[in-house]
């Protein structure tokens, strides 16, 4: 086998053996991210790759209304994600009226608003972790817990691409919380990662 053959195999099947390692993301990308985020005082990254970080503190009436979402205990994880789906859109409606975020595009499309306004899957899946931390240290989840993030692609086979996680308790499943594909304030998809990880996308 030529030399540079042998040297294409090494490389592929590194990649390989490296996928469960490398499938998992941090959690947050900076180390000036608010860990302990609150209804008055929370991080939230724009810009592309977390270029910009903005502290946020929602409005009483706002932070009441995210809550409105679970005005009732789910009886089941899968209501329960339906509650996070309505909170999460709910969450970036506030945060863009009050950074100027309003105007990102679903994917990676380019708005009127300019770079600022402007969301890639790292900005998305930090801040929609940041979200369910909030609603989590708020008592509002019963039936999932938060996990870092996930990152699929890796070029040789595909894109990368990032989201959120959570985990159901119950059966200890994986489900993908995943806003990048959506316009601003629009409610996040949520599938099972093993389904996400294969390439899934609306």
């Amino acid at each position: 086998m030529p030399e540079i053959m042998r040297q294409i195999v090494r490389i592929t099947l590194t990649m390989l053996f490296c996928l469960p390692f490398i499938s998992r993301a941090e959690v947050f990308t900076r180390d000036d991210i608010i860990l302990d985020p609150t209804p008055a005082r929370f991080s939230v990254c724009h810009g592309n790759t977390c270029a910009l970080l903005s502290e946020v503190s929602l409005k009483p009436q706002d932070w009441a209304e995210v809550q409105a979402s679970f005005n009732r205990r789910a009886e089941s994880a899968a209501i329960e994600r339906e509650q996070i789906r309505s909170a999460i859109a709910k969450m970036e409606r506030f945060v863009g009226a009050a950074i100027g975020t309003s105007a990102d595009r679903g994917r990676n499309a380019m708005n009127d608003a300019g770079w600022p306004a402007e969301m890639d899957c790292i900005d998305e899946s930090t801040n929609t972790t940041i979200y369910l931390t909030l609603f989590k240290r708020q008592g509002l989840l019963h039936h999932h817990e938060i996990m870092d993030r996930s990152t699929r692609g890796w070029f040789l086979f595909g894109m990368p691409h990032t989201t959120a996680v959570v985990n159901e308790r119950a059966n200890d499943s994986l489900w993908a919380v995943d806003s990048w594909f959506l316009d601003n304030g629009e409610p996040p998809f949520i599938v099972p990662l093993r389904t996400w990880r294969r390439g899934w996308k609306p």
